[in-house]
């Protein structure tokens, strides 16, 4: 991107907006637990249009407000399902758009970033979970088998093999989000 000055008006609107949109998906999810998923992934992606014109602190900002402004409007009476997102996937974007700034070596970076998923993961399996695998997914016995023990190489070991699709698809997604939000000239 250029070297291009923007205002602080076009910085604290292109949050706004990134803003508004990140709430309205995430309400979206907490409403329909079917939905949950696919609130974060689209909150994720607005709060990387403000770190499209490198707008950092907006970013941040954006990124509280979406926190603040979900819980009043009502994941309060969910919280821990927000707790991910709070943790870990509305502050990605951010940590992404700064290692790319910093030129930090990715993989230190990726180290550091899985091992802060993988512990997000277990604050979920406690928080949302209540510390006990269940469903009707896979046989009892393997939920049965995770919770005695061995849920912490479980997370480990997959959430970090997903985490490095995951990482991975975010950077794609926010060359694509510069690409489009590049034509913004203000």
């Amino acid at each position: 991107m250029g070297k291009r000055k923007y205002s602080r008006s076009f910085e604290l609107a292109l949050s706004a907006i990134s803003c508004a949109v990140a709430v309205i998906f995430l309400l979206l999810g907490f409403w329909s637990d079917f939905l949950l998923a696919t609130g974060y992934l689209i909150g994720v992606i607005a709060l990387m249009v403000p770190l499209s014109k490198q707008f950092y602190r907006g970013g941040f900002l954006a990124y509280v407000g979406t926190c603040i402004l979900t819980i009043i409007l009502g994941a309060a009476a969910k919280f821990w399902d927000l707790v991910p997102f709070i943790m870990f996937f509305g502050i990605h974007p951010l940590v992404n758009a700064l290692q790319v700034r910093f030129n930090i070596n990715k993989w230190i970076a990726f180290a550091v970033k899985a091992v802060w998923f993988d512990c997000t993961l277990i604050a979920a399996y406690f928080l949302i979970f209540g510390g006990n695998l269940y469903g009707a997914l896979l046989p009892q016995a393997v939920y049965d088998f995770l919770n005695k023990g061995y849920i912490y190489l479980f997370i480990f070991t997959l959430g970090t093999a997903f985490f490095l699709a995951y990482d991975y698809l975010v950077f794609k997604f926010q060359i694509l989000v510069n690409r489009l939000v590049y034509r913004i000239r203000k």
